[in-house]
């Protein structure tokens, strides 16, 4: 059973032949430096605030967050800025471990280690500047009804590879409970 993830309804599903750990953490390393180069690039060109408009629906913009996503707790007095790292980097160690365990699965590892990925990334902008880095701007009046700007919150590419991972992980386990019955 070493190298298996067991399913709720006691089915396994084996390692693939071949695969190991070092794939998935050069995606993550892929995703964290793609990332901290966006970062860095906006950081260089672009003052707090400044926006350039791509197309009608996206902008280019520098945003700090200093909160969670959607700005969760952004105004909480600076303590939050060691809680999200240290949950970030706890939420790591797990996923590093995750991976190690089920290298084989591949969706399930592409999930994992985009979330690992993104997780680092922002992990390293709490640590080196207090706040995440956000740059991406979507918006449209067909957002209104959610978002009364017609914005959707600024977000970055470890913000994106999250959102990946996530839905990876959630189509993983309709595929997985799926091949059970």
């Amino acid at each position: 059973m070493a190298g298996q993830r067991k399913a709720s309804a006691g089915l396994t599903f084996a390692r693939s032949k071949g695969a190991g750990l070092w794939p998935w953490l050069v995606w993550a390393g892929i995703v964290l430096v793609l990332d901290q180069f966006t970062k860095t690039l906006i950081l260089g060109h672009y003052q707090l605030g400044d926006s350039t408009p791509v197309t009608s629906f996206f902008n280019i913009v520098r945003v700090h967050n200093p909160g969670a996503a959607f700005s969760f707790l952004a105004d909480a007095g600076g303590w939050q800025r060691w809680f999200f790292t240290g949950i970030g980097l706890l939420a790591a160690v797990f996923m590093v471990w995750m991976l190690h365990k089920h290298p084989g699965e591949k969706l399930f590892s592409f999930a994992v280690s985009s979330l690992l990925g993104g997780a680092l990334g922002n992990v390293i902008d709490r640590l080196l500047h207090g706040y995440v880095v956000d740059m991406l701007d979507v918006h449209g009046h067909w957002l209104r009804p959610v978002f009364a700007s017609g914005h959707f919150p600024a977000f970055n590419l470890a913000d994106a590879a999250i959102t990946l991972g996530a839905i990876c992980l959630i189509l993983d386990e309709i595929l997985r409970v799926r091949r059970s019955r």
